[in-house]
């Protein structure tokens, strides 16, 4: 093991630790050998590490932390540093971006087997645990690190601590809980806010570098870690930055295959390919139909991954695709979301949403059992209608 490595990991160690917690934290049981936390560039996986680092029960002489998206780890075998450093009275192995290793599954599955450490591992949220090896998923308790939530950004910007809400409890008594909150805060400010630069916490260090520091995230994203992950051409790689561009322009209604293929003059048949490593590597959503609801001249209903996508994309994004694009980036960490001939979208196979603005209302909801509608507008809503930024407290 190169001496730089313990180097660098005891000036990582050294930094001072955010205090902010993601909703992920407290849902980890760092009691499991083997933990790997999947998530987006940016979303703060790296800081989950620091911070469980700091906290945990080992002395800094038994930790190593390793980047392997750093040039340093160029010719460089895990499963050699992990037993080096086991040699040397070392207890916890973090390991970041892994998904930057071949075969990366077989190292942690040797040190399971063979040492006694505790990893804690991240990668992109593309990383392919299966296609690795099968008997990782059996060893690794695997999470998953999604784009920050409008109560954790309210939390982390305004040191304003607001309790998380169930779905049900949200559909049920939203309009007691909206009047609770609205006594701590400005909802719409905060949901403008959030919208334009609050999904990633990077922007506390400076909301003006922000649009910068996200595009970066985007083509890093794509160039590098999808690009490896799906062994994407160089020449394919701006294909995926056109759809990009034209997500967050044009209405979600408006996308068809047909049209989809001709605008970025490949078959469709690749574009679906490439439409799924973009979902898996968090830029993008692929709503589903039901079942009973697919038309074969529809491709799922496409939204970009965050509303903060959309503003550092093109100059003027279109704004019903923002708000669905808020309401499934929220919902859709732990509920299944589907689109619905119906309304909007569809929320575990029991609820219809229509989501809009001032004017929307229920007409296309007259035949759900349980339809709500989703208004961007209001602070607090009545009977059905719900505001949107409400939706923002499930995690």
């Amino acid at each position: 093991m190169k001496p730089i490595l313990q180097k660098l990991s005891k000036q990582w160690l050294s930094k001072r630790s955010a205090t902010f917690l993601r909703s992920l934290y407290h849902d980890i049981d760092f009691d499991v050998r083997i933990i790997g936390v999947k998530g987006s560039r940016g979303s703060g996986k790296t800081t989950l590490l620091h911070q469980y680092a700091k906290k945990s029960k080992y002395k800094p002489s038994q930790i190593l932390y390793v980047s392997c998206d750093s040039p340093i780890m160029a010719g460089e075998d895990l499963l050699e540093i992990a037993t080096e450093f086991e040699q040397y009275g070392g207890r916890l192995l973090l390991i970041d971006e892994i998904h930057k290793v071949s075969g990366f599954s077989a190292h942690i599955k040797s040190i399971y087997d063979f040492l006694e450490l505790q990893v804690i591992f991240t990668g992109s949220s593309a990383m392919l645990l299966q296609h690795e090896s099968g008997d990782l998923s059996r060893r690794a308790s695997m999470h998953y690190l999604p784009v920050m939530s409008l109560r954790e950004f309210i939390l982390f910007n305004e040191r304003i601590e607001l309790p998380s809400f169930t779905l049900d409890q949200i559909l049920t008594n939203h309009e007691d809980i909206s009047a609770e909150l609205l006594e701590k805060i400005k909802p719409l400010e905060q949901y403008a806010n959030y919208t334009q630069y609050g999904a990633y916490p990077f922007f506390k260090e400076s909301i003006s570098d922000y649009p910068m520091r996200l595009l970066e995230v985007i083509n890093t994203t794509i160039e590098s870690d999808l690009a490896k992950i799906f062994n994407i051409d160089n020449d394919k790689q701006s294909v995926l930055k056109r759809v990009l561009g034209m997500l967050c322009s044009t209405s979600p209604y408006e996308i068809s295959k047909a049209k989809l293929s001709k605008d970025v003059s490949i078959s469709w048949s690749t574009l679906s390919k490439y439409l799924t490593y973009m979902q898996e590597g968090d830029l993008i959503h692929l709503v589903e139909a039901p079942p009973n609801q697919k038309r074969l001249n529809k491709a799922q209903k496409m939204l970009l991954n965050n509303p903060n996508l959309f503003y550092v994309l093109c100059a003027n994004p279109n704004l019903g695709s923002v708000r669905e694009s808020y309401f499934v980036s929220q919902v859709t960490v732990l509920h299944e979301v589907l689109y619905h001939d119906e309304g909007d979208f569809l929320v575990n196979g029991d609820y219809v949403f229509e989501i809009g603005g001032a004017s929307k209302g229920d007409k296309q909801l007259q035949n759900a059992k349980q339809g709500y509608v989703v208004r961007d507008d209001i602070a607090t809503g009545y009977k059905n209608v719900i505001p949107l930024w409400l939706f923002g407290f499930l995690y």
